[in-house]
């Protein structure tokens, strides 16, 4: 008769798993009841438990001062700066990994040295070329430095998933007399996908995330994104701290959706190569 073995549960590992879920819950619990508080019951409610009376005021706040208008700005700048980013560097690490010559080892490298460059230390050169190109105050101001910060990352990793692309396939096709273009198209695009994904939501919380551009590179509230727009919410001497993060549960439901609408390829794309 065969034994059975019975597998122990490894208590342990359960105990650190449930005390990092109370780590990550607690700040979004926090976040989320403090933002139902009104501002006088903020100082006076013990911070952790509900409020006897929840409201909804601050929200009413929040939508009343121009919060939709900013929240456009930070998706118009966030989609223009993916969409270049993505492109660009999708060309750029087909050109690094099937390029043939030393120009693409050259651009490689090129692109590994923009990652030791932080952005900081650009901060002022790219305000000189900003203001000199006449877009000083605009969301393309935003759009094209956010972009050119993110393509070096993207471009490296892009370039390690399409090397684990088969040779093969790219030789099938140029036998059948494609082209670069369409082997980029009608291959590399479609295998590519999780990939492309996964970079895609990585650099769009950069860039919604982003405050230095938006900051330096900006001046009038119409041109306004979500970090700055916190800042309306701060008084001489007092911050209305329930409006904050009541327009930090706003600003963070569009990424949120983002994140349900794409785990599927990005979780594919973050575990692709574990199994080999």
């Amino acid at each position: 008769m065969a034994r059975t073995t019975r597998m122990r549960p490894n208590v342990p590992a359960g105990v650190a798993g449930f005390l990092w879920l109370l780590v990550a819950l607690v700040p979004v619990y926090y976040v989320v009841i403090t933002s139902l508080r009104t501002q006088e019951g903020f100082f006076s409610d013990n911070p952790l438990v509900p409020p006897s009376d929840p409201s909804l005021d601050s929200y009413r706040l929040v939508l009343e001062s121009d919060f939709l208008l900013y929240l456009v700005n930070s998706i118009v700048v966030t989609l223009g700066a993916v969409l270049i980013t993505v492109s660009l560097s999708l060309m750029a690490s087909y050109f690094v990994v099937r390029g043939t010559g030393r120009l693409s080892g050259m651009t490689h490298k090129v692109f590994l040295l923009g990652l030791a460059i932080p952005l900081q230390a650009t901060i002022i050169p790219v305000y000189y070329l900003i203001t000199e190109a006449r877009m000083y105050d605009t969301l393309l101001a935003i759009i094209l430095p956010s972009a050119a910060f993110a393509i070096p990352l993207t471009v490296v990793i892009l370039s390690n998933f399409l090397r684990d692309v088969p040779n093969e396939l790219f030789e099938s096709m140029r036998v059948d007399g494609a082209g670069h273009w369409r082997m980029l198209v009608s291959l590399v695009l479609p295998l590519m996908r999780p990939a492309l994904v996964t970079v895609a939501v990585y650099d769009g919380l950069q860039v919604w995330n982003g405050f230095l551009f938006p900051l330096i590179l900006t001046q009038s509230p119409d041109q306004r994104v979500l970090p700055l727009a916190l800042w309306s919410f701060q008084g001489q001497f007092t911050v209305n701290i329930p409006a904050v993060l009541a327009a930090v549960v706003l600003s963070t439901l569009p990424v949120l959706a983002l994140y349900i609408l794409g785990r599927r390829h990005l979780v594919s794309g973050l575990t692709a190569g574990f199994g080999k």
